[in-house]
């Protein structure tokens, strides 16, 4: 008997800032493969993780974390899509003091265009994703629509669990804190080439 067949789709930022916002403590250096493994039933097949997010400019240190803890993903095989990163400038009305916001554009366009495209071409029988944005609802159902035999579950990070989300989605649950603690990364994580990477002292 053949394996249900599971990828899953994670939207970096918005499991990202779902930690924070819950105020895990050491929960930034998360091992996404491990977290995954730990879900999984004996009758699923792990087939890929797929990571979405985009590259932070112009804040030096939080770059550096950044490429740090993609490079630690990397090496468990997660594979990464980029999206991009863009400032924006904003003006104050009341003093006209101009500064810089910088937003995440494309990411949830990504994980819709991968959700249908791998549905598309029978790469899966379960899709995964994590994420709590409403804005992945129309994918999500298009996927059910087209395609009767396969599942989209979701599983929301903290503070992100959404009830039109969940509606369109074939399961769903949310990632507890204690699983997020339970799935770190060590302090140091060894790549291919046999440089160590090293847990940021700071986030």
């Amino acid at each position: 008997m053949s394996k249900n067949r599971v990828i899953v789709y994670v939207d970096g930022f918005n499991l990202y800032f779902g930690m924070v916002e819950a105020g895990i403590e050491n929960s930034k250096w998360l091992n996404i493969k491990s977290l995954i493994d730990s879900y999984l039933t004996y009758n699923q097949e792990l087939v890929e993780i797929k990571y979405f997010t985009s590259r932070i400019t112009n804040q030096p240190s939080k770059q550096k974390r950044q490429t740090t803890y993609l490079e630690a993903l990397e090496t468990t095989g997660v594979n990464i899509i980029y999206g991009l990163y863009k400032a924006k400038e904003v003006e104050c009305k009341n003093c006209g003091h101009n500064w810089a916001i910088s937003n995440e554009k494309q990411t949830d366009v990504n994980i819709a265009t991968h959700l249908l495209v791998d549905a598309f071409n029978d790469k899966y029988d379960t899709a995964i994703l994590i994420s709590g944005d409403s804005d992945l609802v129309p994918p999500v159902k298009a996927v059910h629509n087209q395609f009767s035999c396969k599942a989209v579950s979701v599983f929301f990070p903290p503070e992100r669990h959404n009830i039109t989300v969940a509606g369109a989605a074939k399961g769903s649950q949310i990632i507890g804190k204690k699983k997020i603690k339970d799935h770190q990364f060590p302090s140091s994580v060894t790549k291919k080439d046999g440089f160590i990477l090293k847990k940021p002292e700071s986030w």
